[in-house]
């Protein structure tokens, strides 16, 4: 990590995300400002799968974000040469993705002699609500409790500043994304199950199954959604209706969420607000829980637009911007990392 005394931007920044599957190219200007976005889904490379496949995802983002990159840029009205930086997430996420878009940042940055910023996926979606003029209720001031709920991460995060972040809490088995995605396979609903399980729970009754509620009212904030899992998994056997399993699935998940929740949020004396990302964020059952939560510690709940709690590279071009506005630069050698804790950060 270089660091600097100051950096002016001059120019704006194009963000790229590829950690998982989706392929994502943002230019922003120095100020925050959007001024264009892309995402392109790759889930119909995956749906046959039933999950990921990480070379199929490398694969994919290698054909696909030179040209996004350059529409999102004409799009903007900027060519390459007006660019002032380049953030590209570089870690955690899959390797090969990883790779593919840190390595087209770097080659941007290097043809243009521009700072380059190797961008800390957990931090991005962490910083995204502070991004001017997102939310009406503004951005947060530090301290706020970030909770991160998707496929692939779950996890309750104290933002005390730029790059200082304490995990309170975790899962000691599946990510919730992960658990709604099980879930749904056990009732025979596509990939991603996420989204096809909140709407046949709308059909449902949530009190017709009984389903348990692991970690409910323990210490702590960590989560646990195996036995969840399994428990569904016996309903189904059992020929519960499906409406009605997963009505009670996604009210036992909305409950614990709110509850680990609550837990965070008193070991976070003076936070903020409850910031919540990811892709579960979009949840509507879970969303109104988790506002009771925070409602109940005194504080707002706030979740940034859905494009924006999902993967994107707007976030990963406002995290660098942050990042650069505190003299923090990478440098080329900086190499992507599967996993990358976010308590390795801290600065300085």
């Amino acid at each position: 990590m270089g660091a600097e005394a100051t950096i002016t931007l001059r120019g704006p920044v194009l963000g790229l995300e590829s950690s998982c599957d989706e392929t994502a190219a943002a230019v922003l200007a120095p100020d925050g400002t959007i001024l264009a976005e892309g995402v392109l889904s790759q889930e119909a490379e995956h749906a046959t799968f039933g999950g990921v496949v990480p070379e199929i995802a490398a694969r994919a983002h290698l054909a696909a974000l030179p040209g996004l990159a350059e529409r999102v840029m004409a799009r903007a009205g900027v060519g390459y040469g007006d660019l002032g930086a380049v953030a590209a997430t570089s870690g955690p996420g899959l390797i090969g993705g990883l790779i593919v878009g840190s390595g087209f940042g770097k080659g941007v940055a290097i043809a243009r002699g521009l700072p380059f910023v190797a961008v800390n996926h957990l931090e991005a979606h962490a910083l995204t609500a502070r991004l001017p003029g997102l939310l009406p209720e503004g951005a947060p001031a530090f301290a706020y409790l970030l909770l991160l709920v998707s496929g692939g991460h779950c996890q309750c995060v104290a933002v005390e500043g730029l790059g200082r972040y304490r995990r309170l809490g975790t899962t000691l088995d599946d990510a919730v994304g992960e658990a709604f995605d099980k879930a749904a396979k056990l009732m025979g609903l596509p990939w991603p199950g996420g989204p096809h399980l909140e709407r046949l729970a709308a059909t449902g009754d949530a009190r017709a199954v009984a389903l348990p509620r692991p970690l409910f009212g323990r210490p702590g904030c960590d989560f646990s959604f195996s036995g969840l899992k399994t428990a569904v998994a016996r309903a189904v056997t059992q020929g519960a209706r499906h409406a009605d399993v997963a009505a009670s699935f996604q009210a036992s998940v909305a409950a614990v969420l709110a509850d680990r929740a609550r837990h965070a949020l008193a070991m976070m004396p003076g936070a903020t607000a409850l910031v919540v990302a990811g892709g579960v964020a979009a949840n509507q059952a879970v969303r109104a829980a988790l506002a009771g939560a925070a409602a109940q510690a005194g504080v707002p709940m706030l979740a940034p637009p859905l494009r924006l709690c999902t993967d994107n590279a707007v976030m990963v071009a406002w995290a660098g911007i942050e990042r650069l506005r505190a003299g923090l630069t990478d440098g080329l050698d900086h190499a992507p990392r599967p996993r990358w804790p976010l308590a390795e950060l801290a600065r300085g």
